[in-house]
């Protein structure tokens, strides 16, 4: 914050002559704040304290006060004594005064570098007594929010790759009427026979690991209920005897001991009936109904099957059609199945894409860095799997990395309509961030909310581009990156600043160096500004041209030691 002063103005008319041969307007001390002016949010605004001493100006003189940003007028005002006509400020002849100047003004790249000047006329009655003349108000313009990277982040939609998976194989033993012993022919079903190629399998294949065999022994709904509770304990347990003699034929050990099985009597299975009922197509559909009525408004079992009984030719169909099925025991195998490797994986993606599943897919791209194998492999999850947004959103983040925007844009917009997600609609914030629309950004960023911490850095950089710096320090977190350096640079937390950036990715680059000049302006330290510009030149010649305008450094201009390295 600097003071400027006009010590004394006398106004002259055109030819020269003293115009009253007395001081219209005296001592008058402009002090902006701050100063050098800075820009925030794509405007600079500007406060300036207009302070006029005792006798300042005369009771009916007036100014017009015309601040000029560079070549900028901004909004004028009108300044006046006690006894002048007009709308301007009063200021008190023998007070004096101070008048607080405010204007907002769009910033231009060329306000870079330029003044905050005032000029103007003074005015005694209606009459112009003279110009004001130009005078310096502050330095103008810090502008390093304008160093904010807009390096927007997308989102790799995550796969659900598992390579152990727990799985089932079920077989089903059923029984005569009121029978529980397993018929011969019963182990010759189909089920029965890929149940016995499945446990020989398992003996010897290292991927499949057997966990248990949960057996549940069912009765049809009709008879006594508790002689129907201990026959389908009664099948459990034969079911067991039985797989026993399958895993011995298959010369599996794993599931002839007892601790592998565990069993269960189920009693009456009426779900199973309801159900089997439903898909019947063959029944009439009056007689369905009244059946599923029965068993929905009818809670106790006897009286369940009593209603069934009194259907008469019903009950004869449901006893033949509809029953048998549910004279079963139905033996679970759990299985931990072990899936491809990663380097199986790789192969397959190759010789055989299309045995692979749409996780698989996703996965083996993660096992590599290479972006155009990358790109191969989601192109494949896209093709192969066209009802999945991933495949596409995953190739559009691919296609945007290697600054393929408008085919990346394409992408993500086929993901969101396959299906509405925040993924994509982060990824499309980061284009529309890129188009410099700021609030479409923002609004699709907000809808992307709890999909990654991609999001929040994203929200970060326009947080910064809109002057927001407490959110913009929220969002971009405490992961070390240059927009998060920049914050704290213009938040004047230097020492937080280097910390940053030292543990940054850019720590040794061309803009990491110009940050940590800046935060050591900030500090007053001349030493590490001149090293740390040296190392910038070093990397990039073209930041001397910058710093040189830079109003960061404007108090060293003219300090040798600043000047010889430009």
């Amino acid at each position: 914050m600097k003071k400027q002063t006009v010590k004394v103005l006398t106004f002259f008319v055109a030819t020269g002559v003293l115009a009253t041969g007395c001081n219209l307007l005296k001592d008058v001390e402009y002090t902006a704040t701050p100063d050098p002016l800075e820009m925030h949010g794509d405007s600079v605004r500007i406060k300036v304290d207009i302070t006029f001493p005792e006798k300042g100006i005369n009771k009916k003189a007036a100014a017009e006060i015309v601040p000029m940003y560079g070549t900028h007028a901004l909004k004028p005002l009108r300044v006046q004594g006690e006894k002048a006509t007009g709308n301007g400020e009063v200021v008190q002849y023998k007070a004096g005064g101070t008048i607080t100047y405010t204007d907002v003004i769009a910033y231009s790249p060329d306000m870079e570098a330029v003044d905050l000047t005032a000029t103007g006329k003074i005015y005694k009655g209606t009459k112009e007594k003279g110009d004001i003349p130009e005078t310096k108000i502050a330095d103008a313009t810090i502008i390093t929010p304008l160093l904010v990277n807009k390096d927007f982040k997308v989102i790799i939609a995550k796969d659900e790759f598992q390579r152990v998976t727990e799985e089932n194989f079920t077989a089903v033993i059923n029984y005569d009427k009121g029978k529980s012993v397993v018929k011969s022919k019963e182990l010759k079903d189909d089920d029965i026979k890929a149940y016995e190629a499945f446990l020989s399998n398992a003996q010897s294949d290292a991927k499949v690991e057997i966990k248990s065999v949960n057996i549940t022994g069912y009765a049809s709904p009709e008879g006594e209920e508790d002689k129907n509770n201990t026959l389908s304990t009664d099948r459990a347990n034969s079911a067991k005897e039985s797989s026993v003699k399958i895993a011995k034929n298959a010369k599996n050990d794993t599931i002839q001991t007892d601790g592998m099985y565990k069993l269960n009597g189920s009693g009456e299975d009426y779900d199973g009936f309801k159900v089997a009922l439903e898909k019947d197509s063959t029944m009439n559909e009056d007689d369905k109904n009244l059946v599923l009525r029965v068993l929905e408004t009818i809670s106790s079992p006897a009286d369940r099957e009593q209603a069934m009984r009194d259907m008469g030719k019903t009950f004869t169909y449901l006893d033949k059609n509809i029953f048998p099925s549910l004279r079963r025991a139905e033996m679970i195998t759990v299985y931990d199945q072990t899936g491809f490797s990663d380097e199986e994986l790789k192969a397959l993606s190759v010789s055989n894409p299309d045995t692979l599943t749409v996780e698989e897919l996703l996965f083996t791209a993660t096992l590599t860095e290479d972006l155009n194998e990358q790109l191969r492999l989601f192109t494949l999850a896209e093709n192969n799997y066209p009802e999945d947004y991933r495949g596409a959103n995953n190739v559009g983040a691919v296609l945007y990395k290697q600054n393929k925007v408008a085919e990346a844009q394409a992408k993500f917009e086929k993901a969101n309509g396959i299906q509405d997600n925040p993924v994509s609609k982060n990824n499309l914030g980061a284009i529309a961030g890129l188009d410099g629309d700021r609030t479409k950004a923002m609004d699709l960023f907000n809808e992307a909310d709890g999909s990654g911490d991609e999001v929040n850095y994203n929200k970060g950089i326009i947080n910064i581009q809109d002057g927001d710096y407490d959110d913009a320090a929220s969002n971009l977190g405490d992961d070390a990156s240059c927009n998060k350096a920049l914050v704290q640079v213009i938040q004047d937390n230097a020492a937080g600043a280097i910390e940053t950036i030292d543990n940054s990715d850019d720590a040794e680059t061309a803009q990491g160096y110009y940050l940590k000049a800046i935060a050591a302006a900030k500090s007053d330290d001349l030493k590490k500004i001149v090293d740390n510009l040296k190392n910038c030149f070093a990397k990039d010649a073209s930041y001397k041209a910058k710093a040189i305008k830079d109003r960061e450094f404007i108090k060293y201009l003219e300090n040798a030691a600043f000047t010889a390295i430009m």
